[in-house]
């Protein structure tokens, strides 16, 4: 070979050689790049919970979706029990970190010990020293020291129910407008209240006994207990700036109708039930468990808005009232087919808000007060609640007494109580009053108390002080309020 030519081939072989040699630097590069970035997802997506890097296991879903804990949907029933875990590791972390954020930390720990690669994931192990570390700074709260609020139906349209006529007073003093509830809400859940469920407060064994509950609550957290009377949405109230009725909407959410003043109908969150639902998948920490407010119903109107009292469907002579037959004159074509179509309507939407987390309460079928009415129309009172009200919305151990009332005094019940006697035969170990004091709650051996505290116009008005560990009444107020609220 000629030294040019052989000259131009060691030149090629070093070309060669070179090449080769680049190409194995960067291929080194990208495994490096490859292995920091794999250690620098896994380092982003499951912090180290020791140390100054610990953080609270409500971050993991934020971190490994960057997205709205509302998606994740509700998680936990507060029966202690755990879906089964099937998913991605982010969607089972999600899942759980959803009835971590509503307390119910032992769920959340046995759903992602369930899941089939638990053991060989760092991630969800990591995920679940988060929940047991946050568990162990929780502590129980004083049951004697739960709170009890209530309202009745808001006023979404402050111009029809504040309009001059015979019934604004009645508005004025008891109800709560849609603006004012937000607030109190809003207050209530920056200062660190949660709703939790009477049936948290106490335990009804098999036998019949009552005894504590327990409730266990992270530093800076306050149970409270939340009801609403009367969600029948009566026919008084037609054409004075309330809801209509609940329903279900097309995506399985709980909302509310309202007739505008053109006949049109509007669907949203005009009163407590639906904003609440909306307010909890914003703000999942504001439930215990899942649990949302017990739902006290009469039913001499039908509930929750449908006409559903077995008085539509008999006409029985003596019993339709004035508004009843108004009603009927107004929907001649309103018989048995379209009772029972009402009573299917309402069952449906009992079944959706149970399954999200509300509860019912008997508020007594006719709004009577126990003792004035007489052991014998109690009696009545009850069957009838009990043949056209939970055959509806399904039984109940609550009783919510109408008008504040009660069937004692402050001293506990016993069986020469003749009252106590017939209701806890019939089933019901928690009974409500209304007490103006910041908590009342009583136990018996076979039974549970509590007073409850009216958040409505007469109260913020004539007591704001005694409001004031729940929210501000100056910076909830609505000014449409006509003042002086009438005194009771």
């Amino acid at each position: 070979m000629e030294e040019r030519d052989l000259k131009l081939h060691q030149r090629r072989q070093q070309r060669r050689r070179n090449e080769l040699i680049v190409k194995c630097i960067i291929s080194l590069l990208v495994l490096i790049v490859v292995v920091l970035a794999v250690i620098l997802i896994k380092d982003v997506a499951v912090p180290q919970l020791t140390g100054k890097n610990k953080r609270e296991p409500r971050n993991y879903l934020e971190q490994l979706q960057g997205s709205s804990m509302s998606a994740v949907g509700q998680v936990g029933d507060g029966t202690g029990s755990s879906p089964a875990a099937v998913g991605t590791e982010a969607e089972l972390i999600a899942k759980a970190d959803r009835m971590a954020m509503q307390y119910d930390y032992d769920g959340a720990i046995a759903y992602l010990k369930s899941a089939e690669g638990y053991t060989a994931s760092q991630n969800l192990q990591n995920a679940v020293a988060g929940y047991e570390n946050t568990k162990s700074g929780c502590s129980a709260y004083p049951l004697d020291q739960i709170t009890h609020v209530f309202f009745h139906t808001m006023i979404k349209d402050n111009s029809k129910a504040f309009d001059g006529d015979s019934k604004e007073g009645g508005y004025n003093q008891v109800m709560t407008t849609m603006s004012e509830f937000e607030g109190i809400m809003q207050s209530m859940y920056e200062k660190g209240y949660v709703m939790v469920s009477l049936h948290d407060m106490c335990t009804v064994n098999s036998d019949g006994t009552v005894t504590r509950g327990e409730i266990r609550l992270p530093p800076g957290k306050t149970p409270f207990v939340l009801s609403q009377d009367d969600v029948s949405y009566y026919h008084y109230m037609d054409g004075d700036g309330f809801a209509q009725k609940l329903i279900v909407d097309e995506n399985g959410d709980v909302k509310n109708t309202y007739i505008e003043d053109d006949g049109s109908i509007s669907v949203g969150d005009y009163d407590m039930v639906p904003w609440i639902d909306t307010f909890v998948k914003e703000h999942p920490d504001f439930s215990y468990h899942g649990h949302k407010g017990i739902i006290a119903l009469t039913g001499y109107e039908g509930v929750l808005g449908y006409r559903t009292d077995e008085v539509y469907r008999t006409k029985e002579a003596g019993r339709v009232t004035e508004y009843q037959q108004k009603f009927l004159n107004e929907h001649p074509d309103f018989d048995e087919a379209a009772w029972q179509k009402e009573v299917t309507e309402a069952q449906k939407v009992a079944e959706a808000m149970k399954a999200n987390g509300w509860e019912f309460a008997s508020h007594t079928w006719g709004h009577i007060s126990p003792q004035a009415t007489g052991i014998d129309g109690v009696m009545k009172d009850t069957d009838r609640w009990l043949n056209n009200v939970a055959t509806v919305v399904g039984d109940t151990d609550v009783i919510i007494f109408a008008f504040g009332a009660d069937i004692g005094g402050w001293q506990p019940y016993t069986s020469d109580n003749p009252y106590f006697s017939y209701l806890k035969e019939k089933g019901f170990n928690i009974y409500c009053n209304v007490d103006s004091s910041k908590n009342w709650v009583q136990f018996g051996d076979n039974y549970m108390r509590q007073g409850r505290r009216n958040l409505d116009g007469y109260r913020m008005y004539y007591n704001p002080e005694m409001l004031s560990d729940l929210f501000d009444v100056s910076s909830v107020w609505d000014n449409a309020r006509p003042t002086p609220v009438p005194e009771m």
